[in-house]
């Protein structure tokens, strides 16, 4: 069963017109006057939704788009997978909310989410359940490590983005977020985080930083000003700040450091987990195990929200009631993400993500000396064009909007990030098509060079 309201599957964007178009623009200037002056995403996407069916979604003049925002990473299987709702919709009937008593629908899903789990790392883990976001998850983890620790003071890394809330932006890179709020949680040490290259591994001879000898030798110096921390919290792909890829090694030795001196690793898998890279976590593609994982926008699948923690037992130290949330027992996302677990394995939906992943590396090959594009850089499903200056290289904060306008106007919703908001971003359905990553990179393609240097050519792929 399906209850998109779209008239058939669709099979191509379609827009006509300006926009915001006339009732889009109507709803937004009711927007402007009635709502949070904090909004974002109607700001430089100035559209209002109507319906949405997997890949597509329509605007409320008709307009159809490919959506590869995808609610920020949260429709791991598109707009109203009809299985997943299905599901949803058999759930709604029994029971909705639960807290944290023990309910079917959450014994299934905790099931579920553990199977997914490397079975060595799966034996000693547990599970809490959050408030209904990732940052609340990373509040929960953060608090759960001072009190397992007994310590204070955490170590997070530079363009790192972790939430809006208050620990949480503590916590966070963009410095712009947190001047206006005074008082931030003290006792929080950045450190830079390994970029070189792009590309899961430092290019040889190029990359001279050392950021983990960096870390190693700030936590091995008596004189080093930081006390051991309760925790270092690491982000395995930086997805806000610009799907940033760390190098193997790096990964490798700040999981040797923290290990050896019983420091927690959190790994922040909010916008990386359930698939987003091609395994079910991205901690796996490095080859190690964390203290505790942080998992949310997509365990539904479908956008319903709900947030965990899974960590090593012999963290579980924290009184009942040390952290709770009232809608920490959603069951409708708990049903959901069941059905999300199974139609991943059904349908090979891993095994899809790295094929169209390898797919638009091969499509936005044809970026390649394009003086407007700095580094074309993905993993999976999660791709970032970071646009420069031609003349300087200096960050290209405009030109980035423009080509996010111009692929809207043609069809494509895109988001940009990173340092000045210079990254194009896109974050496709795991289950996305062929034929529609092909539309989607050639509306993107074109749309760089439209925005870029006039000189600029595109280069031939594949």
């Amino acid at each position: 069963m399906t209850i998109s309201l779209l008239s058939g599957r669709p099979t191509a964007p379609h827009v006509m017109g300006d926009l915001p178009g006339p009732r889009s623009a109507e709803l937004l200037a009711r927007q402007e006057r009635r709502e949070s002056n904090a909004r974002t995403y109607p700001r430089h996407l100035p559209i209002a939704l109507a319906d949405g069916d997997g890949s597509f979604v329509r605007d409320v003049d008709g307009n159809l788009f490919i959506d590869f925002l995808g609610g920020a990473g949260v429709l791991s299987l598109g707009h109203n997978h009809p299985d997943v709702v299905e599901a949803v919709m058999r759930q709604l009937r029994s029971l909705t909310h639960g807290l944290d008593f023990p309910t079917p629908a959450k014994d299934a899903f905790t099931e579920a989410q553990l199977s997914m789990i490397p079975p060595e790392l799966r034996a000693r883990l547990k599970m809490h359940f959050c408030g209904p976001t990732g940052a609340n998850a990373v509040e929960a983890a953060v608090k759960l490590c001072k009190i397992a620790t007994g310590r204070g003071d955490v170590i997070s890394f530079q363009g790192a983005f972790h939430g809006s809330t208050h620990a949480a932006m503590a916590l966070s890179g963009p410095v712009s977020q947190k001047a206006p709020v005074p008082n931030g949680m003290p006792g929080v040490h950045f450190f830079p985080y390994c970029s070189c290259g792009g590309t899961s591994d430092p290019v040889p001879g190029r990359c001279t930083k050392d950021c983990a000898g960096q870390l190693e030798r700030a936590l091995h110096d008596s004189n080093g000003g930081i006390p051991p921390p309760a925790a270092v919290i690491l982000e395995l792909v930086q997805g806000e700040g610009g799907v940033v890829i760390p190098g193997r090694d790096f990964v490798r030795r700040v999981r040797s450091l923290t290990r050896s001196l019983g420091i927690p690793l959190i790994a922040d898998e909010v916008q990386t987990g359930c698939g987003r890279t091609g395994t079910w976590f991205a901690f796996e593609q490095y080859g190690i195990e964390p203290d505790v994982i942080l998992a949310s926008k997509a365990l539904s699948g479908i956008g319903l929200p709900v947030a965990v923690i899974l960590y090593d037992a012999a963290l579980d130290t924290w009184a009942p009631g040390a952290h709770i949330g009232t809608f920490r027992g959603n069951q409708l996302a708990f049903a959901a993400g069941v059905e999300a677990i199974r139609v991943i394995r059904r349908d090979a939906v891993l095994a899809n993500v790295r094929r169209r992943g390898e797919q638009i590396a091969d499509r936005l090959a044809a970026l390649s000396g394009c003086p407007g594009v700095r580094e074309v850089r993905g993993l999976g499903l999660m791709w970032g064009i970071e646009m420069a200056e031609p003349d300087g290289g200096r960050p290209a904060t405009a030109m980035a909007a423009a080509v996010q306008s111009h692929a809207l106007r043609h069809g494509l919703i895109v988001e940009r990030g990173g340092r000045e908001d210079t990254v194009v971003r896109i974050l496709p359905p795991l289950d996305v098509t062929a034929e529609v990553v092909d539309m989607a990179c050639a509306i993107l393609v074109e749309a760089v060079f439209a925005c870029s240097a006039p000189s600029c050519t595109p280069a031939r792929s594949g």
